[in-house]
């Protein structure tokens, strides 16, 4: 059964100082990623790595986010979601501070996995909101305005982040973020209301544990397997396989503890339902599909002299980035605000075949035109940034059961990250296998279309995802 907008609410507080409190959080977490974007490049060039290697680090920041993604929100139920967002940002912090100072890539890994500490701060956030607003068309608007963050900052972390790396190196990036999280961690303290929807019950360590090793082992899994893309080591294929066997089994233990638990962190009849498979099934592909592409894949492409169109990073971050943000900063409110009314998965439909429509312009038409390359940027961030990315972030709220709150808003932010973290290992993956062909246009448009297929079969995972009914109203 999905939740209802009924629930208890401890200590709400006022919903415009909750709001301040929630998207300075938000926006702390999104600028460890968003703001990365122009600046992979300057990374790879001031740490002598290549950028495969710093591709990696971005890869190990994402595998972090999902693992405490799967865990965190549930814990915050029990002890208390202010003090777990809190430690978060802190974390982050921590992390941003480690990163800024990494004399070498190694410590860069350390600070980017410390930072994914943070990786379920929207889900949390969109919990927190619920709790303090019962009205489902308020709600819809103002979750729909803090998960638009997820897409960007409204561009300016891009153009932010383009311009720091280029005047001041990528180091001042991370500083920037050790203060907004700072800012961000004291808002929430003075700002939010605590809440504790389920305390007094214990935490399932021992699911917790094993629903880890299993995540975790199937990413390293994934990681390692990419190293085969350019030649066959029969070790690393071993290793690969070993660590798939590994996370079958812990996945197998995971659903044995969780039948037999008295206070499980999942009840395996909610993981058998569509109600939540389908939607982090759809969330896994679609963050595939896309993240990379936007994130990654463009960028580059844009700033390389040949095949590209040699921009420099703070200009590519303007004219790809900022209007993609910044559209979905603006279209999310919207988009919010229509799905209690037209329906979350109609309106997460049209956002799907949308985006699909907008990898197809920038894989046929972008990559030999400037200007379609930036219509088709426009187009995915009305339809993936302003409308797929708040769908499937409220659907996981929505969707999850009224008994445990925490615990499909949480896998779904796992998934993103696991999605996340699978774009950028798929993506660069068939990128250097056609490489080799020796056609470079040739090799990025396969990239593209690549994520194009892995958006479509997210397209057909989302027609499996039930309705939320409690959460919409008549027109």
């Amino acid at each position: 059964m999905s939740a209802t907008f009924t629930e208890a609410k401890t200590s709400r507080g006022n919903v415009t100082a909750l709001m301040v409190a929630l998207l300075a959080a938000c926006v702390a977490f999104q600028l460890n990623a968003s703001m990365l974007s122009p600046a992979l490049v300057t990374m790879g060039k001031e740490l002598n790595t290549d950028q495969a290697v710093i591709g990696l680090s971005q890869t190990w920041f994402f595998t972090a986010a999902a693992l405490f993604s799967l865990f965190l929100p549930r814990l915050s139920d029990i002890i208390g979601r202010k003090k777990i967002l809190i430690g978060m940002m802190l974390l982050m912090a921590v992390g941003s501070v480690i990163a800024a100072m990494a004399p070498d890539v190694t410590w860069l890994f350390v600070g980017r996995i410390i930072q994914g500490v943070s990786g379920p701060t929207v889900p949390l956030c969109l919990i927190m909101l619920r709790s303090a607003v019962s009205n489902p068309r308020k709600y819809g608007t103002l979750m729909g305005l803090i998960t638009a963050v997820n897409g960007g900052v409204a561009g300016v972390d891009s153009f932010v982040g383009g311009y720091f790396a280029e005047h001041f190196g990528f180091r001042s990036i991370f500083w920037l973020m050790v203060v907004l999280a700072v800012v961000a961690t004291a808002l929430i303290a003075f700002l939010a209301g605590e809440s504790k929807p389920a305390a007094g019950t214990s935490m399932d360590w021992l699911g917790v544990f094993f629903i880890v090793v299993a995540v975790g082992a199937l990413l390293t899994a994934l990681n390692e397997g990419s190293k085969l893309v350019g030649a066959l080591a029969p070790g690393t294929l071993l290793l690969s396989i070993g660590l798939v066997v590994v996370a079958a089994v812990a996945f197998f233990c995971f659903w044995t503890v969780e039948k037999r638990a008295k206070q499980p962190m999942v009840e395996t009849v909610h993981l058998r339902q569509r109600a939540t498979w389908a939607p982090l099934l759809t969330t896994t592909l679609t963050m595939t599909g896309i993240f990379a592409v936007i994130n990654g894949i463009v960028p580059a492409y844009v700033q390389a002299a040949d095949p590209g169109f040699g921009i420099g990073p703070t200009e590519m971050s303007l004219i790809i980035l900022t209007p993609y943000a910044l559209l979905g900063w603006l279209v999310g409110p919207i988009s919010g605000r229509l799905a209690p009314i037209l329906g979350y998965t109609k309106v997460l439909r049209i956002g799907m075949l949308g985006s699909i429509a907008a990898l197809a312009i920038i894989a046929f038409f972008g990559l030999s035109s400037l200007p379609m390359m930036i219509a088709g940027t426009v187009l995915l961030g009305i339809m993936y940034a302003g409308t797929v990315n708040i769908m499937l972030n409220g659907l996981g709220v929505v969707l999850s059961p009224a008994g445990n709150p925490g615990f499909l808003p949480g896998m779904n932010a796992g998934a993103f990250n696991l999605g996340a973290g699978l774009s950028f290992l798929v993506l660069p993956a068939v990128l250097v296998a056609t490489s080799a062909i020796g056609d470079a246009a040739a090799s990025y448009m396969t990239v593209v279309v690549t994520g194009l297929v892995i958006t479509v079969a997210a397209f057909a995972a989302s027609l499996l995802i039930p309705k939320p009914l409690e959460a919409e109203v008549a027109e």
